[in-house]
Order: structure tokens, then sequence, then C-alpha cells
């Protein structure tokens, strides 16, 4: 686990809501370009929904980041 319990709860709040905004406005779409826009916001609301709730970051992973509060101290 590599992110705090705020974060976790802000990725799936947030993730949510950004996945729900392009699903609505995909209903919509007038064109190309805004599928492709909002099938990427998707995929990001859901990455950010995904990566909440197991609690683990990937990109922190590969950046080797963890947040202080999550370090083991001595």
């Amino acid at each position: 686990m590599n992110i705090t319990p705020p974060e976790r709860l802000g990725r799936i709040v947030l993730g949510g809501a950004a996945a729900a905004v392009g699903v609505g406005l995909l209903l919509s779409a007038a064109s190309l370009l805004a599928v492709i826009f909002e099938v990427l916001l998707i995929a990001v609301g859901l990455d950010l929904v995904l990566t909440g709730a197991l609690g683990h970051c990937p990109l922190y992973a590969r950046l080797g980041y963890t947040p202080e509060s999550l370090r083991k101290r001595p």
C-alpha cells in the first residue's frame, strides 16, 4: 500500500465523478474527437477508482515514492 487513506478516498470520489461525467458526455458526443476525449476521461476516472480502491499506485511505486505517513520507522 503506497496511498494514504485520505488520498484513497479522494481518488475514489474524483475518479467516480470523472467517469460519470465522461459517460454523460459520451451519450451526447457530436464528433469523433469528442468521443476520444470522453473515452479518455472515463479511462482516467476508472484508473483513479481502481488505484484508490486497491491502495496501490503503480506510478508511485515506479518512482519510488512513499508518503511519509506510510514509511516504516526503525
